[in-house]
């Protein structure tokens, strides 16, 4: 599949709703009073701070059809520094390169990439599952088992590839995970390996763009080709939805990525992700 700069731009905004949706949730999910958030437009993109230390503390977005100014980036910084957060600036290789210029030139610095893969769905998918593997939606009745399922694998990442730059407190990862479960067009997968909850992912629908997120399996129960059957679960819902492109984001050269180039995905682009520490 290939991937020209319009491409990735849809792909973006619908990263871009997802982050914002995620931390309105974040915002009700606190007691009254105590939210302490901001979503913060920019320049196309999307500035968003949830809570201290959450993985939806985030710059997205930028560089498709408009840079940021200089004074729109300190105000941002300004608002970061008021929580006495880093301001991580997450930027696809497909954007203006004048936007790199732009943070790097005000002391951002190169800590990490993401891959962002994708494949056409144009045609019947099927799901495939392994012999004693399940794959069905996850309903609210299972939802706090659902999120328990997901921390556990998530704690214990996979060791092929290059290691996320990110670490996260299991709190603040039952957290955001809530919050983005929330989001508009979120379906929830379970994976059962002999009757046991092994495993989880979630699926996003905006407008044609399909998401796959959110996808963790109990290490105990690896290498059994769970991950495999929850993509094409979700590959065949996406499809049956009218999607015509379904993305996933995995850190380069992992197991992950590995599982979804297996499956048709294609390398679309890569995230470089910056980082400005607070003065």
């Amino acid at each position: 599949m290939f991937c020209d700069p319009a491409l990735a731009a849809r792909i973006e905004r619908a990263e871009v709703e997802l982050i914002a949706q995620g931390n309105a949730a974040a915002s009700r999910r606190r007691p009254p009073g105590e939210a302490v958030g901001f979503v913060l437009p920019l320049a196309g993109g999307v500035a968003s701070y949830a809570e201290d230390g959450s993985p939806l503390n985030k710059v997205a977005g930028l560089g498709f059809g408009v840079v940021p100014t200089a004074n729109d980036l300190a105000e941002v910084e300004r608002a970061f520094a008021s929580r006495g957060a880093p301001v991580q600036a997450e930027v696809a290789t497909l954007a203006d390169p004048a936007v790199a210029d732009l943070l790097t030139g005000r002391g951002y610095r190169l800590v990490s990439f993401e891959n962002v893969l994708g494949r056409a769905l144009d045609g019947a998918h099927r799901t495939v599952t392994p012999p004693g593997i399940e794959i069905r939606t996850s309903g609210q009745d299972a939802f706090d088992q659902w999120l328990e399922v997901m921390a556990d694998g998530v704690a214990v990442s996979d060791t092929e590839g290059v290691a996320a730059h990110e670490e996260f407190t299991r709190e603040v990862l039952l957290g955001a995970m809530r919050d983005l479960a929330a989001a508009v067009g979120v379906r929830r997968y379970g994976a059962w390996r002999d009757g046991v909850f092994a495993g989880g992912a979630s699926l996003r629908i905006s407008g044609d763009i399909a998401q796959f997120g959110g996808a963790a399996t109990v290490p105990a129960h690896r290498r059994r080709g769970i991950q495999s059957a929850l993509l094409a679960a979700r590959l065949a819902d996406a499809t049956a939805a009218g999607c015509e492109v379904a993305v996933i984001t995995t850190q380069p050269g992992s197991k992950s990525q590995h599982n979804a180039q297996r499956s048709g995905f294609d390398l679309l682009y890569t995230r470089a992700i910056l980082v400005r520490e607070p003065a």
